[in-house]
């Protein structure tokens, strides 16, 4: 008897029947229900990034620029690459996956989220994949193809900070004259 009496209890705790009814079991958290962004027709089939965002997108892009370009450096002992190397790391940066960045809506305002750009709230949704990876791509591209890929690994060889500027904040750049938000914070670098 006493191992059906075991087996009862063991199987009504775990299968969360039973037990927590007659003891009471612990009060439910409060639940919280945060809803999807709401995107527009543009946001959602436009191959473009749309103008709200491309500030957001630009770091982004930066961001991953320099992240590979370090990267690249740190194989040859931190030398400057051969043009033909950062060619190749430009064109690898531009036509990666760009899986982990989506659009999230913070008090009402839609923002790309993603590596290198600030952390938002913990308590957001983010739409990820369908037009966004194409949209960063097409922009990292479009960025190489306007500045050229030797301004832009000069720019590097300055630091982050140049990078952002010349693809960014530039005269013509999607973060001309906006101040709404900071520099995102440098990623820290495993150093050995």
């Amino acid at each position: 008897m006493r191992p059906a009496l075991a087996a009862w209890l063991v199987l009504s705790l775990l299968g969360g029947s039973g037990a927590e009814g007659m003891c009471g079991g612990p009060p439910a958290a409060p639940s919280r229900s945060v809803p999807a962004p709401q995107l527009n027709p543009e946001e959602r089939l436009s191959p473009h990034m749309p103008e709200s965002l491309r500030c957001d997108a630009c770091h982004a892009i930066a961001f991953q620029i320099e992240e590979q370009l370090l990267k690249a450096e740190g194989k040859v002992g931190k030398k400057a690459l051969k043009e033909s190397d950062y060619i190749e790391v430009l064109e690898r940066s531009c036509s990666q996956d760009w899986e982990s960045y989506g659009v999230l809506e913070l008090d009402g305002e839609k923002r790309l989220s993603g590596p290198g750009l600030p952390r938002q709230q913990p308590l957001s949704v983010m739409v990820s994949g369908g037009p966004w990876p194409g949209r960063l791509s097409k922009l990292c591209h479009g960025y190489v193809g306007e500045q050229g890929e030797a301004q832009i690994y000069g720019a590097h060889r300055r630091g982050p900070a140049a990078l952002r500027q010349l693809l960014c904040h530039g005269d013509k750049g999607p973060c001309a004259g906006r101040k709404d938000r900071p520099d995102p914070p440098k990623a820290l670098q495993n150093e050995l």
